[in-house]
């Protein structure tokens, strides 16, 4: 059996993977809306901005394959140091060179640092004794991550999308999310045996928690490096930024609820739930004839979409032990990873007529909607009652 030096929940601290995550965070998420906006200015055609996306998402993808062996080698707190600064010279590249080959490769190689990055925090936090407090990490977590995410979207009305000013914004905030780690030196998680997951047993891991992974994936990765593009074609650059702020601001409202009812509900079922409201939020976005409809609809596809990720890590995770956490973080993010790669290529094909984002996202919803009933139907019929065995979460 493989061994690598990993993490104990012991004296394991939120402290520092919070606060860097919540500046880091601030960062992406002015980044993803700048990438689109910003292509015209640059001389760049607005095609590339799919490519651009999936490309960020491959790197994503090869990224989770060995951003574990990297954690247990050299630790959390310098492997995060190492990740972002990665990140940051990817984006001084973006604000020198406006250069198609550049930009793709610039966003691969922080697809890979972005990986190291979600497999450090997620373990670090996850790295908890009971489902109860992994559940209320995970709670935190997600809602650092999609305020930090919203918070950034207001750069766009504040520093533009044109010239080297956006750029270099980013990657001072992505610098400061280092020093956390740098300034702070205890609370990181003790080297134990971390025994990798096999074969076996990543086949015993349940298929709804594969499946919400790869449709998070291919969900986000569209709204993420599209929809600016699917706006700005009604609104201006600042409206486009406040809008999608909206969007991940409903991501990150959902997120106590999620944290809820994902011990109190199964979570098949749960996540077939949150597509229902995902179908109903675009029904309400397409037929709002009223702006506070139009967003409305948009906060509520915020909430359905960024609900899915956390309800299937927690179901992947519920009964692993704590040296398999590393393990089954990377898997579940190479399975997101999958999902956001495929998802902005066939999105942006869609888009070739109009309103094909949207249908592409009603077709992603409403066939995760069917396999999840699906699912929580052969639950009960093995006996399940419909509910998975977990501990209540104090809120």
């Amino acid at each position: 059996m493989q061994q690598n030096p990993v993490i104990q929940a012991d004296r394991n601290s939120p402290l520092v993977p919070v606060i860097s995550l919540s500046l880091f965070a601030v960062a992406s998420g002015f980044l993803m809306s700048l990438i689109p906006l910003a292509l015209d200015a640059r001389g760049m055609s607005h095609d590339l901005a799919s490519w651009l996306a999936s490309v960020f998402y491959a790197g994503l993808l090869g990224g989770s394959l060995i951003s574990a062996r990297i954690v247990g080698k050299a630790g959390h707190r310098k492997s995060l140091v190492a990740f972002l600064i990665a990140i940051v010279g990817t984006v001084g590249l973006m604000a020198t060179i406006a250069s198609p080959a550049v930009w793709l490769a610039a966003r691969f190689t922080a697809g890979v640092a972005v990986a190291g990055v979600f497999v450090v925090i997620e373990s670090w936090l996850l790295m908890a004794d009971t489902e109860k407090a992994r559940a209320k990490r995970l709670g935190l977590y997600m809602a650092s991550l999609y305020g930090g995410s919203a918070l950034g979207q207001l750069g766009i009305g504040m520093f533009g999308t044109e010239g080297a000013l956006p750029l270099m914004v980013v990657a001072a905030l992505f610098s400061a999310a280092m020093f956390p780690p740098l300034v702070i030196r205890k609370g990181q998680p003790q080297s134990v045996a971390h025994t990798s997951i096999h074969f076996n047993e990543m086949k015993s891991l349940p298929a709804a928690a594969y499946i919400g992974c790869i449709v998070s994936g291919l969900i986000l990765g569209a709204i993420y490096g599209l929809l600016p593009l699917e706006l700005e074609a009604k609104y201006s650059h600042d409206q486009v930024g406040a809008l999608m702020a909206i969007v991940i601001l409903g991501g990150m409202a959902v997120q106590p609820l999620v944290s809820w009812l994902n011990s109190r509900v199964e979570k098949s079922l749960l996540m077939a739930l949150f597509c229902l409201v995902g179908l109903l939020s675009i029904a309400m976005y397409e037929i709002a004839t009223v702006a506070a409809g139009m967003m409305a609809g948009l906060f509520i596809m915020g909430a359905a979409a960024f609900a899915l990720y956390p309800v299937a890590i927690t179901l992947a995770c519920r009964d692993l032990s704590a040296s398999k956490i590393v393990a089954a973080a990377e898997l579940m993010l190479l399975s997101y990873s999958v999902g956001s790669v495929i998802g902005p290529v066939i999105a942006g094909e869609a888009m070739s007529v109009e309103g094909g984002l949207m249908f592409y996202l009603v077709i992603c919803f409403a066939a995760t909607l069917m396999y999840m009933l699906v699912s929580t139907k052969r639950n009960r019929s093995r006996g399940a009652n419909g509910v998975d065995a977990a501990l209540p979460v104090d809120m």
